[in-house]
C-alpha cells in the first residue's frame, strides 16, 4: 500500500512538472537559488548586526563613564545614574582604568549571566554562534558585554536585558526577508524574461517546427528558416534545415523508387513472357542444319535462358536482396565471352574489346554473377565511347586479369572520355551515379552489389584518361 502511494505521489509530482512547463521550472529555481544566496548573505549580516547593536552599547558606556569619571567623588545621584542607565540601555555599567574598578548600578548585580560577550576576542564563528542563539533562545538571565575602553580606561563591561537585542535582530531579519523578497522576485523575473526571449521561445519553435515537419516530411515548405544567433540554438536551427532538407530529399526519392518499382514490376512480367516465347522459337533453330545457325543457336539459347533469369531476379533493387551466389572455381575466359561481344553496341565507332586475361586463369566467384558486372561495365565503356569517342588513339576496350596468391585481380580499362566529377560522387550509389545522358545509374549499384556478394570490391582507379574499373576478388578459405 505504501508503495502504491509513493507511485502515486510520484505520478502527481511529473503531471504538476509536466504542466509548469520549462520556464515555470525556470522561474522557481532562479526563486530558489536567488533565495539560497539570500540565506548565505544573511547570516553574517545578522551577526555583524548584532555586533554593531552591542558595539554601540559599549560607545554610550563609556560616555557614561566620562559622566561618572567627572562627578564629585565619581558619585552620581540615583537619578542621573537611572538616566545614564537608560540611555545606555543597561541594568549596570563597570569599567576599569588605572588599576581601580567602577561600578554603576542602582540594583544588585545578577548572581549569574545567560551569556558572556567579549567583542575585544570574538571571531566572526563566534559571532555567528552568539547571533543565532540570541534569535533562538528565551533566556530571563542578562547579558554580559565587555569591550574596549578609551581615554584611559582598560575596558568597559555592561550587563544588559537580552530582550531588546532580540526585537531589534528580529526587526532586522525581517526587513532583510522582506528585501530578499523584493530582490529574488525582480531577479527571478529578469532571469525569467531573458530566459523566455532566448531559450524557451527558440526551443518552442523548434519543436513546433519538427511537429510540423513529420506531419509531411516530403514538403520542403516546412522546413525550418534559421534565424541570424550565432549561438548553440543557431546552431541548433541551422542542423534542423540540413537535416530536413536531406531528409526530405530522400523520401521523395525514396518515393519515385517505390513507384518506379512497381512499374518495372509490370514491364518484368510482360518482358518474361516474351523472352518466354523468343527461347521457344529459338529452341527450332537447334534443329536446323545451316552450320552458321548450328554455331550461333547454342549461344542465343543460353543468352535468352539467362535473359529470363534476369528478369526474374533482377531489378528487385529497393524491394529485395539479390539471390545468394553460388561461387565455385571456374575459369575466367569463358565468363567474358558475353562481354566480349558488345562491340557491336556502337558499330560507327570501331571500337575493339581486347581480352589481356592468362589463359588458364580461374576465378572463385559465382559465373553468371560475375559476367553480369564485366557485361555491365564493357557496356558502359562502349556507350560512353560510342557518344564522345576516344580520348587518345583507336577506341578499344581492355580486360586484364592477374592472380596474386589468393586474390584476383580483374581491371576493364578503356580510352573513352572517362567519367565526369559529378558522376564519380557517388558513382555506386542508386540512380546517382549516371555517368551520361539518359543514364539511371542502376548499373553500377547493381554491379558493386554483386562484386560485394561474392567477397570482393568494385572501385574505380585515377588515370589520366578514359576510365579503369578494378575488381578484387578474395578465394574462400578452405
Amino acid at each position: 500500500m505504501q508503495w502504491g502511494d509513493d507511485a502515486a505521489s510520484q505520478g502527481g509530482i511529473r503531471r504538476l512538472a509536466g504542466r509548469i512547463g520549462l520556464s515555470g521550472r525556470l522561474l522557481l529555481l532562479t526563486v530558489v537559488f536567488v533565495l539560497i544566496a539570500e540565506v548565505l548573505i544573511y547570516v553574517p549580516s545578522v551577526a555583524s548586526y548584532r555586533r554593531s547593536w552591542l558595539s554601540d552599547r559599549v560607545a554610550a558606556a563609556q560616555v557614561a563613564a566620562l559622566v561618572l569619571d567627572a562627578a564629585p567623588q565619581q558619585r552620581v545621584s540615583d537619578d542621573l545614574a537611572r538616566r545614564l542607565l537608560t540611555g545606555v540601555g543597561a541594568q549596570a555599567i563597570a569599567l576599569k582604568a588605572g588599576g581601580a574598578r567602577r561600578l554603576l548600578n542602582l540594583t544588585p548585580m545578577p548572581p549569574e549571566v545567560a551569556e558572556t560577550v567579549d567583542l575585544r576576542e570574538a571571531g566572526w564563528i563566534d559571532s555567528i554562534g552568539g547571533a543565532w542563539r540570541t534569535l533562538t533562545e528565551v533566556n530571563p538571565l542578562p547579558l554580559r558585554v565587555v569591550g574596549h575602553g578609551m581615554d584611559g580606561v582598560d575596558f568597559v563591561e555592561l550587563v544588559l536585558d537580552p530582550a531588546p537585542l532580540r526585537n531589534a535582530m528580529i526587526a532586522f531579519s525581517r526587513r532583510i526577508l522582506l528585501a530578499s523578497l523584493a530582490i529574488s522576485g525582480i531577479t527571478a523575473g529578469l532571469v525569467f524574461l531573458v530566459l523566455q526571449l532566448s531559450i524557451v521561445r527558440p526551443v518552442r519553435r523548434l519543436a513546433r517546427n519538427i511537429a510540423t515537419f513529420a506531419e509531411d516530411p516530403e514538403d520542403l515548405s516546412r522546413r525550418i528558416n534559421p534565424s541570424w544567433r550565432s549561438d548553440e540554438i543557431g546552431a541548433a536551427e541551422t542542423a534542423l534545415a540540413r537535416m530536413e532538407t536531406i531528409l526530405s530529399d530522400e523520401l521523395r526519392q525514396k518515393r519515385r523508387l517505390a513507384d518506379l518499382g512497381l512499374s518495372v514490376s509490370k514491364i518484368n512480367h510482360e518482358l518474361r513472357n516474351l523472352l518466354t516465347t523468343a527461347q521457344l522459337l529459338v529452341d527450332r533453330l537447334e534443329h536446323v542444319a545451316d552450320p552458321g545457325v548450328q554455331r550461333v543457336a547454342p549461344r542465343l539459347v543460353a543468352t535468352l535462358g539467362r535473359a529470363i533469369r534476369y528478369c526474374e531476379g533482377t531489378l528487385a533493387y529497393g524491394r529485395a536482396a539479390e539471390r545468394a551466389p553460388e561461387r565455385r572455381v571456374t575459369p575466367l575466359r569463358p565468363i567474358l565471352r558475353d562481354a566480349l561481344d558488345l562491340a557491336g553496341l556502337a558499330p560507327g565507332a570501331a571500337i575493339t574489346i581486347e581480352d589481356r586475361t592468362p589463359e588458364g586463369l580461374s576465378v572463385d566467384a559465382d559465373p553468371d554473377q560475375l559476367s553480369r558486372v564485366l557485361v555491365n561495365l564493357v557496356r558502359n565503356a562502349v556507350q560512353a565511347i560510342g557518344l564522345a569517342g576516344a580520348s587518345e588513339g583507336a577506341p578499344r576496350v581492355a580486360i586484364e586479369a592477374e592472380r596474386t596468391g589468393s586474390t584476383v585481380t580483374i581491371l576493364v580499362a578503356d580510352n573513352g572520355p572517362g567519367l565526369p566529377e559529378r558522376a564519380r560522387t557517388h558513382l555506386f550509389e542508386a540512380f546517382q551515379g549516371a555517368g551520361r545522358s539518359g543514364g539511371t545509374g542502376l548499373g553500377l549499384a547493381i554491379a558493386a552489389e554483386l562484386v560485394r556478394l561474392n567477397g570482393g570490391t568494385l572501385s574505380l582507379d585515377e588515370t589520366g584518361s578514359g576510365a579503369r574499373f578494378r575488381i578484387v576478388l578474395t578465394d574462400r578459405e578452405g
